[in-house]
């Protein structure tokens, strides 16, 4: 079964910085596109970074600023998110879908973790 669990979330003032974490259970990075999406209030769902195949794609809203790993040996997918802004605030997910449809992990993910809310003060 597959199973993911945020961690790591919370209030920052702007500038700050935190990492999410996302523990994953039940398959292998091997054969899995990974990715973190996030929704905020009166917009749209965001892929703010998304790992298929290939390497790692951002939002433009977030490049430069944000940092998607992964630790194999800890089973943990991580998001680094630096100068945050308070247009960051949102609750994020961690996603996961079969490596066959990686392009689509954060358009269409099959798998989503319970979400972790990140609030930036101003």
């Amino acid at each position: 079964e597959v199973q993911l669990v945020e961690s790591g979330g919370g209030l920052v003032q702007a500038g700050g910085s935190l990492r999410l974490s996302c523990l994953a259970s039940g398959f292998t990075f091997d054969d899995y596109a990974i990715g973190w999406i996030r929704d905020a209030p009166g917009k749209e769902r965001e892929g703010v970074a998304c790992k298929g195949r290939s390497g790692p794609t951002y939002a433009d809203s977030v490049k430069g600023r944000f940092t998607i790993s992964i630790d194999k040996a800890e089973n943990t997918v991580y998001l680094q998110m630096n100068n945050l802004k308070p247009e960051d605030t949102a609750l994020y997910w961690c996603v996961a879908t079969e490596i066959d449809n990686g392009d689509y992990v954060c358009s269409h993910p099959g798998y989503w973790g319970q979400g972790t809310q990140v609030t930036v003060s101003s």
